[in-house]
């Protein structure tokens, strides 16, 4: 068992058997590294064209979710599109950084459809953009996997990112 606890809060679940796997498949690599776990919160139903207040009131719901799964001396990490973008290498510098805080558990937290409540990102101690693209989160939460195992890889010098 690892010292480094991280976990992949995300609202709604895995649904399609392709990112299942592909998260299953990452999970497996970084257990070498870490204990690392996926931890998702029901999303709320949308609305097709949700007004400003349906809006909030899902986001307030999702993101009162998250905030229960997320404790004290957790590190959290949000995704969101205002975030900072990292080549892999600077994420790498990154993520060394922080694990080098001895936090309890490293969190990065997932939004659904319409992504974070202003309080899950105020919450968090970094704010991580993948891309100015938009992704399905069920594949950021992939992208996420992926990134922290090819981080590993390039602090330990693997092969895996060449």
């Amino acid at each position: 068992m690892s010292s480094i606890q991280v976990h992949i809060l995300a609202v709604g679940k895995l649904k399609e058997r392709y990112w299942a796997e592909a998260a299953q498949a990452y999970l497996k690599r970084l257990s070498f590294y870490a204990d690392v776990y996926l931890d998702e919160v029901p999303d709320q139903p949308v609305p097709k064209t949700p007004n400003p207040g349906e809006r909030d009131g899902v986001l307030a719901a999702e993101g009162e979710a998250l905030l229960g799964r997320i404790k004290d001396r957790d590190w959290v990490t949000a995704l969101t599109l205002d975030g900072r973008r990292w080549t892999s290498e600077q994420f790498a510098e990154q993520w060394q950084g922080w694990m080098s805080r001895g936090a309890a558990r490293y969190v990065f937290v997932v939004g659904g459809t319409l992504g974070l409540h202003y309080r899950v990102t105020r919450r968090a101690d970094a704010l991580w953009s993948l891309s100015p693209l938009t992704f399905p989160h069920q594949m950021a939460r992939v992208i996420v996997l992926e990134q922290l195992y090819r981080a590993f890889q390039i602090l330990r010098g693997g092969t895996y990112h060449r």
